[in-house]
């Protein structure tokens, strides 16, 4: 464990939780950050009040560590001292969407611990009377505020869509993701707003560790299960027009959670494109992908395609590998799909995966940096990775070299100021907003 004390000046008290789960604050800890191996005190100045639909999760197997103020020194607490016996266990924050995580919740495994689920582990402690995270607002659209997505309207439009596209195999996937799965884009679909997705591929040329809906070799469990078809060209045109035609500067994005990468879905996802062209130049048609294909790309820039979004968990060839495990592309490829979508005036965003202590290190900033110079995409869509920080961490100091993290905050005013015209966000833009 490496500690970098910072100062102590309003911190917050430290948040556990029991072996039943109940979480409560501990008097005479402060809370406490992770970066990597690195730990910091978290204080009122650096955090916010917990944004509204964050969740609060308890860690097993390992346990919190914090600031004696007492003694002025880090402490792995194993068990309450203030009721000898009870074990303790970390607190974390799954923080809403638009907030990137500053510090990961602070914790040291215990014997036999195994993967976190695929989550984010934010740091959150308590001050003033309620709970506060440790994160840094990059998106100010309520695109995913759940307040605006109640049931009621998403099952009227469920059943309206049924009645509308009762054959339509995408439709009844979309209503399974609504329904079971709580997926807030399939939501947005049926209440007819913002940004509509259009899952279509069974397939994947990658092998990322935090996929989750595919997973054959960790100890975890996918939260979700991929789309088990191929949709056809008309299914997929027939739920893009429907979207399209109801929303005002409308998104309609292939390269969902639920599938594999899109283009792996070539041969649907063209003439998919080409059938909504040939009905309306509306709406905005974006692909979430890993960007491994630039030939398909073309192709499908060629079709009628308007953005992409190509996802990075680093700028570094060692680090992104380790993460993704290509199978049969290279970093390279992405980098070139890249290229070409900016000479040819496409739209641009980045989603990048960030972790605390491997995205703020000295080396990844460097090399982000430089990626940026030779490609100034349109914009960064900061997203925390789901996967445990400290396994992650740990892949990625095997991979590539991790120094003392300069600080997510840092990390995000440096770039920022060396490229101003590079957008900030989390949520793919319409055309409109170019």
């Amino acid at each position: 464990m490496e500690r970098n004390q910072q100062s102590e000046k309003n911190p917050l008290t430290a948040v556990v939780a029991n072996a039943g789960g109940e979480i409560f604050d501990l008097e005479g800890y402060a809370a406490v950050g992770m970066a990597g191996r690195f730990f910091g005190i978290l204080s009122e100045d650096e955090t916010i009040e917990i944004p509204h639909g964050t969740e609060l999760m308890y860690l097993p197997d390992r346990m919190p560590v914090l600031y004696d103020l007492d003694k002025r020194q880090f402490e792995i607490l194993s068990e309450n001292p203030y009721s000898p016996g009870e074990p303790l266990h970390p607190v974390a924050a799954f923080n809403s969407p638009g907030y990137v995580n500053s510090f990961s919740c602070a914790y040291e495994e215990g014997a036999g611990a195994g993967y976190l689920p695929l989550f984010s582990y934010g740091a959150v402690g308590w001050h003033g009377g309620g709970f506060r995270s440790a994160v840094i607002q990059v998106d100010m659209e309520r695109r995913q505020d759940l307040r605006l997505m109640q049931m009621e309207k998403v099952h009227k439009g469920v059943r309206a869509t049924k009645a509308e596209m009762p054959d339509n195999r995408l439709r009844n996937h979309l209503e399974k993701c609504a329904l079971l799965y709580g997926c807030p884009a399939a939501k947005n679909f049926f209440i007819g707003r913002c940004e509509a997705p259009l899952p279509t591929s069974r397939k994947c040329n990658a092998r990322c560790i935090g996929c989750i809906s595919l997973q054959k070799e960790l100890e975890i469990l996918s939260p979700q299960n991929r789309i088990e078809f191929t949709p056809d060209p008309e299914e997929i045109s027939e739920v893009a027009l429907f979207h399209i035609r109801k929303v005002e500067q409308s998104v309609v994005s292939f390269g969902q959670g639920c599938e594999g990468d899109p283009l792996m879905a070539f041969s649907v996802i063209n003439p998919a494109i080409r059938l909504i062209r040939s009905k309306t130049g509306r709406g905005t048609i974006n692909m979430n992908t890993n960007g491994s294909r630039p030939d398909i790309l073309e192709e499908l820039f060629d079709a009628g395609l308007d953005s992409i979004r190509v996802s990075l968990n680093s700028a570094r060839k060692k680090c992104y590998t380790a993460y993704f495990r290509p199978n049969g592309y290279r970093f390279e490829d992405v980098e070139k799909s890249i290229d070409i979508a900016l000479k040819r005036g496409k739209f641009v965003a980045i989603n990048y995966l960030n972790c605390p202590g491997v995205s703020d290190s000295p080396e990844e900033t460097e090399a982000f940096m430089t990626f940026l110079t030779r490609y100034p995409v349109n914009l960064i869509q900061w997203r925390n990775l789901n996967f445990d920080p400290f396994r992650y961490w740990t892949i990625m100091s095997e991979a590539a070299d991790l120094g003392m993290p300069i600080g997510m905050g840092k990390l995000l005013s440096e770039i920022h100021s060396s490229f101003p015209d590079i957008q900030y966000g989390y949520f793919n833009p319409p055309k409109e907003r170019f």
